[in-house]
């Protein structure tokens, strides 16, 4: 009986396990979804009252009956990546008016068809790239070109259309400069992406080294070298955030934090450049068939331990201070361990040991005091 049972059991504890982790991956899946409806919940409302007093104020200056336009505009405006919110204003308006004026002119001239269609998207396009323009905008010049084209055939009609995009993008870039959504989460988020992407990169150098991966090596070059693209949204973010709370009556008071945001960007950018380095030597190491001592390895999991801590304090709104006794620890166990023979491997020491510093300014010290707390190599 027990042999028949116990196969029975096994499969009922299984099924248990299925469920409790199906249970627990639900429930995490349901609090990040909360979550992330909390963080975008000013947005939402922003973007809402927004298209409503665009609508409005189109409808009563200019009397358009439905200045549809005007709200889409402010949505698109509002609804842009954060750090392009001007620029993308100004681009709409730009390939609306291009748009709209390319498709009066063939209208007034040659009515509408397939051949007026291919020629006023292609016309359209063509002088929105003349204008420096970027994708956005001769996206929006070739959509506008064909709506007046087609939708909407009579020239007053299509200023009637301008009038109401310029309104909804002068709208959204005031409520935009006013009233900001977040010029403090964007660097934070952005920040926290690039050490998860260096903590990962450093897990996949330790694995190539451990398995002598030519291959797995050079993927870890490949994503080292990708960090540089983050470094310049980062920089990007940090500018408009600066910006904002300048310029916002309701985030004035917030300057001195977003300002501590700010300045992660340099030892982000000092560890980005060490972490290249180390993948480098690990390409040459494993090219040679050199190894390096398993403290070194070691050495490198905590780190990249370390950085993730770090960025899930900036997920959650902290500063990435809490890691830095971690990051004290590995400095000191850096001191004591053994040096190779093999340049390179020397090399990824050196590396870590930077990167470890690098990181012990996030935490908020001084170059000096962070360097002070990894000690010299014995």
């Amino acid at each position: 009986m027990s042999e028949i049972s116990s196969p029975v059991q096994r499969m009922k504890l299984r099924a248990f396990d299925v469920s409790e982790r199906t249970t627990r991956l639900g429930r995490r899946s349901l609090e990040q979804r909360v979550t992330r409806l909390r963080s975008r919940s000013f947005l939402i409302v922003q973007t809402a009252v927004t298209a409503g007093l665009a609508w409005f104020l189109a409808s009563a200056v200019f009397s358009h009956q439905q200045p549809f336009f005007a709200a889409i505009a402010a949505i698109i405006c509002l609804g842009g990546t954060f750090g392009h919110r001007m620029r993308r204003g100004v681009e709409l308006a730009v390939g609306v008016a291009v748009g709209i004026g390319v498709g009066d002119l063939f209208v007034s001239e040659f009515g509408t068809g397939v051949w007026q269609v291919i020629v006023v998207v292609g016309v359209s396009m063509v002088l929105a790239s003349l204008l420096g323009a970027g994708q956005l905008m001769i996206t929006q010049a070739a959509v506008q070109s064909i709506v007046v084209t087609i939708v909407l055939p009579g020239a007053q009609q299509g200023l009637a259309r301008w009038l109401d995009a310029v309104v909804g993008c002068v709208i959204a870039l005031v409520v935009a400069t006013i009233a900001p959504s977040s010029p403090l989460r964007k660097p934070a988020t952005l920040a926290a992406q690039m050490l998860r992407e260096m903590a990962s990169t450093l897990d996949a150098a330790v694995e190539a080294l451990r398995l002598d991966d030519e291959l797995a090596a050079d993927r870890v070059l490949e994503r080292a070298r990708a960090t540089e693209g983050q470094l310049a949204q980062l920089a990007e973010a940090n500018s408009e955030g600066l910006a904002v709370v300048r310029h916002s009556p309701f985030r004035r008071g917030q300057l001195s934090e977003v300002q501590q945001y700010a300045d992660l960007l340099e030892p982000l950018d000092r560890a980005s450049r060490n972490l290249r380095v180390l993948a480098r030597r690990s390409v040459t190491l494993v090219w040679r068939g050199q190894h390096v001592p398993v403290g070194y390895l070691e050495l490198i999991d905590r780190v990249a331990g370390a950085a993730r801590a770090m960025a899930v304090d900036l997920d959650e709104g902290r500063l990435p201070v809490q890691a830095r006794d971690e990051l004290v620890a590995a400095g000191r166990i850096s001191a004591h361990l053994p040096l190779p023979h093999a340049l390179s491997a020397v090399a990824i020491l050196a590396q870590t040991r930077s990167i470890v510093v690098d990181l012990l300014e996030l935490t908020g010290l001084d170059p000096d005091e962070a360097r002070d707390l990894v000690p010299d190599v014995d």
